[in-house]
């Protein structure tokens, strides 16, 4: 059985790479399915200080993968990995 990759999004309310960080992610998702958590960071004072205006960063099963942008290609790799392994 392979296992299925677990995408989180560290992103704040108004941030419009973070809607784009988003919508790739989301697209990525239709053709390979993979659980998907988006984290507002507003807030929260760990996270702000981990992450301040960093956002968005984006993690694949608990590894930094992204920050900024998302690369449609790269996330496919990332979760076709995590499937694979």
């Amino acid at each position: 059985m392979s296992a299925v990759a677990r995408v989180v999004l560290y992103s704040r309310r108004t941030c419009g790479l973070c809607d784009e960080a988003r919508a790739v992610i989301e697209s990525v998702r239709v053709g390979r399915p993979f659980t998907f958590e988006e984290i507002l960071i507003d807030g929260d004072d760990s996270l702000e200080e981990r992450y301040g205006l960093r956002v968005p960063v984006v993690e694949v099963d608990g590894q930094e993968a992204f920050e900024y942008e998302v690369v449609p290609d790269g996330l496919e790799r990332l979760v076709a990995g995590a499937e694979a392994g």
